[in-house]
């Protein structure tokens, strides 16, 4: 049986370029970094003693741990409310009504094409207007609804894209056994559709996480306005700056390494589930022909 093949296999000379290029993008990219290094020591930008804030306790009590917790609980809030917003509008955009999917299509294509800031900008100013929550909590209503609006709508676009590229006889078969076509899309489409787009979901949650760092625009104290508070006053704006991407990363990559294992585990999950509900094989043999 022949397997299908997206692009030629590369052949021995294409693979000995491919490592030659990667080589040369390795030591240039080493290159750039240690002339940065020489540039950063020429200015001083190296030296201990704006460094050494980091080490002491209070930096972290009093700065960057309340900072982090601020981007966490942003992050989480924008998390929970996007899911539940794209699973609404995703499963609207797939509904059987004409009228349903037009309106679910026009509200995440709207806020799709919004830029966050502005959209945080706009919720910033608009909520501090009309004063029905306490000033303080404004700058989080306003992160939170602008990273919900946005990425709601990419999830619910995931939600479609995942169910239309499932196979066809995954709906034939929910039919088949007397599902309707609403509980088929809910119940057997729209749960296999999730699991084939966690990578792409997971992607999703790092730029959500990210984006928090834009609410330093609109004075919500997240990790990124905490770093650079203190780096402000103590003359090591940089070295904040730095310290504060080091924390994004590591945590970006705890929450990506999370999800790949979440997938993978799934993953087999249903493929052992698959195989245990498959019919046994039975091979005839001379004495049953």
């Amino acid at each position: 049986m022949s397997e299908l093949v997206l692009f030629d296999v590369p052949g021995p000379r294409t693979r000995r370029r491919m490592v030659v290029v990667n080589v040369l993008a390795v030591l240039l990219v080493a290159a750039l970094g240690a002339w940065a290094l020489v540039l950063l020591g020429r200015k001083g930008q190296l030296a201990a003693d704006l460094w050494q804030p980091f080490l002491a306790s209070s930096t972290w009590v009093d700065y960057l741990l309340p900072g982090l917790r601020d981007t966490l609980r942003a992050a989480g809030l924008a998390i929970v409310a996007s899911a539940v917003f794209g699973l609404v509008f995703g499963l609207g955009r797939l509904s059987g009504s004409r009228v349903v999917r037009w309106l679910s299509g026009t509200v995440v294509e709207f806020f799709r094409a919004v830029p966050v800031l502005l959209m945080m900008i706009f919720f910033y100013q608009g909520i501090s207007q009309l004063r029905v929550v306490e000033p303080r909590d404004v700058p989080l209503l306003a992160v939170v609804l602008a990273l919900t609006l946005y990425n709601g709508s990419v999830f619910a676009e995931l939600v479609r894209s995942g169910v239309h590229n499932l196979p066809q006889g995954q709906r034939e078969a929910a039919l088949a056994v007397g599902l309707r076509p609403a509980q088929s899309l809910r119940l057997v489409e729209v749960p296999q559709a999730l699991i084939a787009m966690l990578p792409a979901i997971a992607s999703q949650l790092v730029v959500i996480l990210k984006d928090t760092a834009l609410g330093a625009i609109i004075t919500y104290p997240e990790l990124l306005d905490a770093s650079r508070r203190f780096g402000s006053g103590n003359g090591n704006i940089l070295q904040s700056l730095l310290v504060a991407a080091l924390v994004f990363i590591v945590i970006n990559y705890a929450l990506t390494s999370f999800a790949q294992r979440l997938a993978s585990r799934v993953g087999r999950l249903t493929a052992g589930a698959a195989k245990a509900e498959a019919p046994p094989l039975v091979v005839a043999t001379g004495a049953d022909r």
